[in-house]
């Protein structure tokens, strides 16, 4: 379908809408340029991204205290939670301008209503995938979300939430965490109903910074209320009828964690990156996550092979030999199947 031409006043209406933000945005850099020339402002500093307002970020120095009101340079775009930053407090304390973005070790993106991605949060070690014995998990959801934290290149850790619910000897969902421990994943096992049962949680956080992920329903909420008994966080019900929870933050927040006797941690949670999908991953970018498969890549008979049922598949060949799964296999050929879906 070819695209809609613009009549003229249309073009004009928006060259004008354009034009005149660029001007307000030359108008708040110009002003922010002469409060630094006249010294309303202190020297440079560094500081991390806490909270993303569009053109206004909340900013915690390097050396801690309270996070800053700051307005960000125009030059300066797609700033996120968790972005390292250079900025300037004004001597009065009340707010600063971020001059700089330091270089990000890495960025999580998810796709937006267009499907383009865009950047939630940086700087990020670890995503914990979240999962609870109730709403129950199925091997598939979690090769999904594997899948789409391999992608992001941020180390994923599997936490199985709710585990006062399991039966005595763990269940059949435990031995299937035990698989994925096989495979050199790190499990987590949590609960909130009794005393000390986020020691194993605690030690994962400490000195990381780290984003929350998974399913509606499964604790999220409940376990960051339980994390930071200080902030204010709604809990969203578990539907009786559905067994499925709501989403309840509504803001990208960075947290710091405190008590934690291994050293300080920090948490981001964001409905933005609460769920993963997989329409934006091509079948090669699938196939990379699965990591027991990295082993055989490349080794078909032919290069194009799509391990189906080519002959010579290397990776039809580990599997009949038991060195992948086939249970994994098949959750494989699932999302393949369900690409075309998305």
């Amino acid at each position: 379908m070819s695209k809609r031409k613009l009549s003229r006043q249309q073009r004009w209406r928006i060259e004008k809408v354009q034009a005149e933000r660029t001007q307000r945005a030359e108008r708040r850099d110009t002003r922010d340029g002469e409060k630094l020339t006249a010294g309303e402002y202190g020297p440079e500093q560094g500081g991390r991204v806490v909270a993303h307002f569009g053109r206004t970020l909340d900013v915690r120095a390097d050396q801690g205290g309270d996070a800053v009101r700051c307005h960000l340079r125009a030059n300066l775009e797609g700033l996120v939670t968790g972005d390292r930053v250079i900025w300037r407090a004004a001597h009065d304390a009340n707010d600063g301008v971020v001059v700089a973005r330091v270089e990000r070790d890495n960025v999580l993106e998810r796709p937006d209503a267009r499907g383009q991605l865009k950047p939630v949060a940086a700087n990020i070690d670890q995503l914990l995938i979240v999962f609870a014995v109730e709403p129950a998990p199925h091997a598939n959801l979690i090769d999904r979300y594997l899948v789409a934290a391999e992608a992001t290149g941020i180390a994923p850790v599997l936490v199985l939430n709710k585990t006062d619910l399991l039966p005595e000897h763990g269940g059949e969902l435990r031995d299937l965490l035990g698989r994925y421990e096989g495979l050199g994943y790190p499990v987590v096992t949590t609960t909130t109903a009794r005393e000390g049962g986020l020691a194993a949680l605690h030690a994962r956080l400490a000195g990381r910074t780290s984003v929350l992920v998974g399913q509606s329903g499964v604790g999220k909420s409940s376990l960051i209320e339980r994390l930071l008994p200080d902030e204010e966080l709604r809990i969203g019900a578990l539907s009786k009828d559905t067994r499925k929870g709501t989403h309840t933050t509504t803001t990208a927040r960075l947290y710091v964690l405190p008590g934690l006797a291994s050293g300080e941690g920090e948490l981001i949670d964001s409905p933005g990156i609460r769920e993963f999908g997989l329409g934006h991953l091509d079948e090669q970018q699938v196939t990379a996550g699965f990591i027991e498969f990295r082993e055989w890549l490349g080794h078909c008979r032919f290069r194009d092979c799509r391990h189906r049922h080519e002959p010579g598949c290397a990776l039809l060949a580990a599997v009949e030999r038991g060195d992948i799964h086939p249970q994994r296999f098949t959750s494989y050929q699932r999302i393949l199947e369900s690409l075309g879906d998305a």
